[in-house]
């Protein structure tokens, strides 16, 4: 019997789990003091990337120059 009742109960339990997680974070976990704005700086924005240099191929032997690279 529990063989049926385990498997059929266990979206439930995980409903409730959600659900009072998403409640807790709601009344227990502390607010900001003040909203969040806009950021006074520009976001970051990474430099570009630069050139890759050549692949290897897989038939090439690994030599002293190529393994220089």
């Amino acid at each position: 019997m529990y063989a049926l009742i385990l498997p059929a109960s266990t979206p439930f339990v995980l409903l409730a789990t959600v659900m009072g997680l998403s409640w807790w974070e709601d009344h227990i976990l502390p607010t900001p003091a003040e909203p969040v704005g806009i950021p006074a700086e520009a976001p970051f924005v990474p430099a570009a990337p630069s050139q890759l240099t050549e692949l290897l191929s897989v038939d090439t032997p690994l030599t002293r120059e190529v393994a220089r690279r």
